[in-house]
């Protein structure tokens, strides 16, 4: 007699379900290292910025002897903000518009030069290669603070001393960017593709510009964003080089605001700063850099994952 085998297949596997043992669900415990972990990251990197952002809200004896994760007053905000930007008349706006030019202008030239720089070290052969790849590797590892000598000597000699492009210059040289998008073509493009576009009559620009460029969006998102961050948070380099207040960045400026503290500096005379002052100068130098990694925190996560495969 012959079977439906449509009807018998449903109900066997029915069958088998039923006759297997339920395995018992257990309800897993956290993990305490984990927790641990979280906890001590709350301590050290939460609580800190936390009491920033009060510590703008108050009035310097407040923040001395109150509750140091308590809210002030949006008087005392208003107050602190008007102290701001009231010293050296509005200097403060001043620093983050210097600290914008020279930021954003050495990025641009950055990321002309960083990423057709590895993407020659990383497709072509030539002699000398290997040794540019270490003395790339050897610069990118040296402190900066190495390298403000040398660097005031080069910029001395060609007579840029106090000038914009002393502070674009150095910052538009940025090797780990070069090191970076080597990495990436080295592991996540794939050669044939380069050598499928040769084949079709590219020149070595046009796969370049057509191919390599378009699949390296990811990369040019993580160098710009590492770029723009070591340019705005470097302090010693325009400290050395620039001799007037109006040329400072942000960085060097927050130095200037913290000499003007009486508890920090004894010295100081009508031109005094408060540490509730200096708190929310600290917060405007850090809101740049965070509006830039949340608008381009889904490109930074793809290019840190972009060589994690290779073909």
């Amino acid at each position: 007699m012959p079977t439906d085998t449509h009807v018998a297949a449903p109900v066997n596997e029915a069958v088998r379900r039923a006759a297997a043992p339920r395995r018992r669900r257990t309800r897993r415990l956290p993990n305490p290292l984990s927790a641990l972990v979280l906890v001590l990251f709350l301590v050290f990197f939460v609580l800190p910025v936390l009491w920033l952002l009060l510590a703008a809200t108050k009035t310097d004896d407040q923040l001395v002897h109150g509750n140091p994760l308590s809210f002030g007053s949006w008087g005392a905000l208003g107050d602190n903000w008007n102290a701001l930007t009231s010293f050296q008349d509005n200097a403060i706006f001043q620093w983050l518009g210097n600290s914008a030019v020279y930021s954003f202008v050495a990025l641009a030239i950055t990321l002309c030069v960083a990423i057709p720089a590895g993407y020659a070290l990383a497709m072509t052969e030539f002699r000398g290669r290997r040794t540019l790849l270490v003395a790339t590797l050897v610069v990118m590892l040296m402190p900066n603070a190495t390298l403000v000598v040398p660097l005031f000597l080069e910029v001395n000699a060609v007579h840029l001393i106090g000038s914009m492009w002393s502070i674009i210059l150095p910052y538009s040289f940025y090797p780990f960017g070069v090191y970076l998008t080597y990495i990436y073509f080295t592991t996540a493009v794939p050669r044939d593709l380069i050598a499928a576009a040769k084949l079709d009559g590219c020149s070595s620009f046009g796969v370049f510009r057509h191919v390599a460029l378009p699949l390296a969006a990811p990369i040019v998102a993580l160098v710009g964003f590492f770029s723009f961050v070591a340019n705005w948070t470097n302090y010693f380099l325009p400290y050395v080089l620039l001799p007037e207040s109006d040329q400072f960045p942000v960085q060097v400026g927050l130095g200037t605001l913290l000499n003007s503290v009486p508890q920090f500096n004894p010295t100081v005379g009508t031109a005094a700063v408060q540490r509730p002052e200096l708190a929310l100068a600290t917060l405007l130098a850090i809101t740049p850099v965070l509006v830039v990694f949340l608008f381009s925190q889904r490109f930074l996560v793809t290019g840190m994952l972009a060589g994690a495969t290779k073909e």
